[in-house]
């Protein structure tokens, strides 16, 4: 991609029309994002690249996932006017008119698009921290998010990123600087199932092994911040220095006699906590983290766990 940093606009939109998808996918995962940038980075040469990537989006797709996207997608780039719309059906894809109402709405740079078609942008990741704007559909997101092959696959045709698969030291770090009322929204949308079942399911591996010796504590979470009006619950058990999570009816199978504490706030709150952006005694003392029952047994589970953070 180096060899085109002073290409007319004219003639990069000439090669993304014309390059084999895979070996373009190959060129974008080799580069550094600062070879992409010099050559996405003003207006011309940014567009252009938008315009034919956009032009053949479904080309680098992997096969199976474009099949079943049945929704219309517009890309507008971050800095420049317009946008590109394209409608996936039956494994095909067509472009739309401009004005024409989309499913699915990303607002992101020329880097972030290259990024996603060659299976490199953490689609969740870059969401959360507000440098990937995204509305509409949360089925369209998944469903985009999983679209091509991820990074070290076959291109095009291997394996499809996984939007389930977060690393939570890159959330840490995403959600540096980031506003409340942008986490709320996150996790009012489709992404707060993935994001939390991810960070849920990955407890027990951050379990201290030398600070959870011996320890028996029973605790519930109940998560506000649904569009539905409902909570998200799971319980959580320390056992020996083992964790063991339930969610949902199972987590309601655990009465109140059996739980040392319960622990209520906005599911934005609970991301802080489990990203080592809120302690849990700060929490406590300001009322985002309503504690049921035992306060210390609650602040002693937190304290068992060595919680991911930006700095890891």
């Amino acid at each position: 991609m180096g060899a085109f940093e002073h290409a007319s606009a004219k003639d990069l939109l000439r090669f993304l029309t014309d390059v084999d998808a895979a070996e373009l996918i190959v060129a974008v995962r080799s580069a550094s994002d600062a070879d992409l940038l010099a050559v996405t980075h003003d207006a011309g040469r940014g567009s252009a690249v938008v315009e034919g990537v956009m032009r053949r989006i479904g080309e680098f797709a992997v096969p199976g996932q474009l099949a079943e996207m049945d929704c219309s997608l517009r890309w507008e780039t971050i800095g420049l006017p317009g946008g590109h719309g394209v409608r996936f059906h039956s494994g095909t894809t067509q472009r739309v008119p401009e004005a024409m109402s989309s499913d699915l709405v990303v607002q992101g740079t020329a880097l972030q698009l290259l990024r996603l078609v060659a299976g490199q942008l953490d689609v969740a990741v870059a969401y959360l921290g507000d440098s990937l704007h995204l509305e509409g559909s949360s089925d369209a997101t998944l469903a985009l998010a999983a679209l091509f092959a991820v990074d070290g696959a076959t291109p095009l045709t291997g394996q499809p990123v996984n939007p389930r698969d977060i690393d939570p030291v890159q959330v840490a770090r995403a959600l540096t600087g980031v506003s409340t009322d942008h986490l709320r929204s996150v996790m009012a949308s489709g992404f707060r199932p993935v994001i939390l079942e991810e960070i849920f399911d990955r407890m027990p591996a951050y379990v201290n092994g030398r600070k959870a010796a011996g320890v028996q504590i029973t605790v519930g979470f109940r998560l506000t911040g649904r569009p539905d009006g409902e909570v998200d619950r799971y319980v959580l058990r320390l056992r020996d220095g083992q964790a063991t999570v339930l969610a949902g009816e199972a987590a309601d199978a655990v009465g109140r006699d059996d739980r040392d504490a319960t622990v209520t706030c906005e599911a934005q709150d609970f991301l802080r906590l489990a990203t080592g952006h809120l302690s849990a005694v700060t929490g406590v003392l300001r009322g985002q983290l309503k504690v049921r029952g035992d306060k210390v047994a609650a602040l002693r589970l937190n304290s068992a766990f060595d919680i991911p953070t930006a700095a890891a």
